[in-house]
């Protein structure tokens, strides 16, 4: 499977966690594909690092950067106020921030599990609050970026925010499977609701980020990796950033991605290669654990995503 290269001049994209690795790579592909592109982004002097990068090589680009903490359901609510009073359709969303392998358990400020906090219930708010502009576009898709690690979690509604247990993988692989779990119900409610958005997962393999020192270090700068990380500079178990942004590019741009589909690389244990078909765990197809995740996710959040009447009456 090959990225799209059509030109999406005149589309508006956002993408989550745009100054750095796959983020940056996705709003890079994004850019020269001629889409105006907003880097939504924790740390803006970093957006506009990522900003300026951008612009060297694609000088023509229409890329600019707002503040965005998914970690923080107000901020996620700032945002989105901004982009709702400019009221300008939104062609694609590509929910790509995270964190990974936090150490100890952090709380956000909402009293979340901070990995899950910020992967799914920021994402979820986030999709929820810019559905009006999703809607408005007409035929917009969202790209949720999971992670073969979604292939380890499990959804423990007795435990969601790892208040009895914690361990840094665990609750990562958690909030991973909570994406992927994520991107394919909002494909069955945009059906069923017709709301013409196409929902579409990814993961980026085994990739070569600052993800790996970024969470143990809780977001500081720092040079110390994990050992995953550290794994990763062998050239054989793990791809440059770049070819990391292929799946959420091609999930982002393609006629052939599968509404509700869900792309990785293609190599060996999907974790190199060119985007293809990624494989679902039995829990990452549970239609019944999604329903219910969705909806405990609309309570924790207080957003509640709209049903259509005719909805309603032909149920």
């Amino acid at each position: 499977m090959a990225v799209d290269s059509s030109d999406l001049s005149g589309a508006l994209a956002v993408v989550t966690g745009a100054n750095s690795g796959i983020g940056l790579e996705t709003a890079r592909g994004l850019a020269a594909a001629g889409a105006e592109v907003v880097l939504a982004v924790r740390d803006e002097a970093k957006g506009a690092r990522a900003e300026s990068e951008i612009l060297r090589g694609l000088p023509r680009a229409a890329v600019s950067v707002v503040e965005l903490d998914l970690s923080e359901l107000s901020s996620v609510e700032r945002m989105t106020r901004e982009l709702l009073d400019l009221g300008r359709p939104i062609d694609l969303l590509v929910n790509n921030a995270g964190v990974m392998a936090v150490p100890r358990r952090v709380t956000t400020s909402d009293g979340f599990e901070l990995q899950f906090g910020t992967n799914h219930l920021g994402h979820f708010a986030l999709t929820g609050r810019l559905l009006p502009l999703l809607r408005a576009a007409g035929q917009a898709r969202v790209v949720t970026v999971s992670s073969l690690a979604h292939r380890i979690g499990r959804i423990a509604f007795d435990n969601l925010q790892s208040e009895r247990s914690y361990g840094p993988n665990r609750a990562y692989g958690a909030s991973k499977l909570a994406n992927l779990l994520f991107a394919k119900q909002l494909q069955r409610l945009s059906t069923r609701n017709g709301w013409g958005i196409r929902s579409v997962a990814a993961h980026p393999g085994s990739t070569r980020t600052n993800l790996h020192s970024s969470g143990p270090s809780l977001g500081r700068e720092s040079r110390r990796e994990d050992f995953v990380g550290r794994l990763k500079r062998l050239p054989w178990l793990a791809q440059s950033a770049a070819r990391g942004a292929l799946p959420s590019l091609f999930a982002a741009t393609s006629p052939d991605a599968a509404p509700g589909g869900y792309y990785g690389p293609g190599g060996p244990l999907e974790m190199t290669g060119s985007p293809a078909l990624a494989r679902v765990s039995r829990l990452g197809r549970d239609e019944q654990l999604a329903a219910r995740l969705w909806q405990v996710s609309e309570q924790l959040t207080r957003l509640h995503f709209p049903v259509e009447e005719q909805a309603e009456q032909s149920s």
